[in-house]
């Protein structure tokens, strides 16, 4: 049980630190409110409308087009490292993979999936 006592130590200063830091802060920082300061910010413009904003469906679908090529993408690397040692065999496996995210991105062009919302 003894070798747990340094981690237990570090814990324990760990928090201490942190409740002594928000604690000083709360105490010597400026306290007084304005509507200004209580507005929210929004990069330096001012707010428009509610924080709860319905985002359209299609932002979502872009965004998860983009992470589902790159991710595909990410497998090209690796076989472009091993590239002479796969040989023919290799170089047609990638063109099948390459064919299949083409055929979908051509499916998720023709279908409008990337047009402006």
């Amino acid at each position: 049980m003894t070798q747990y006592i340094p981690i237990l130590i570090a814990v324990v200063l760990c928090g201490l630190l942190a409740t002594l830091m928000t604690s000083a802060s709360r105490l010597l920082g400026p306290s007084k409110h304005t509507p200004v300061k209580d507005e929210p910010f929004e990069c330096g413009n001012p707010s428009s409308g509610s924080a709860w904003g319905r985002f359209s469906v299609k932002f979502y679908l872009a965004a998860i087009l983009f992470i589902v090529f790159d991710v595909e993408v990410v497998f090209l690397y690796p076989w472009a490292r091993i590239f002479r040692q796969l040989g023919f065999f290799g170089f047609i496996e990638m063109l099948v993979f390459i064919g299949i995210l083409t055929v979908g991105l051509v499916y998720i062009i023709k279908k409008g999936a990337l047009e402006a919302v």
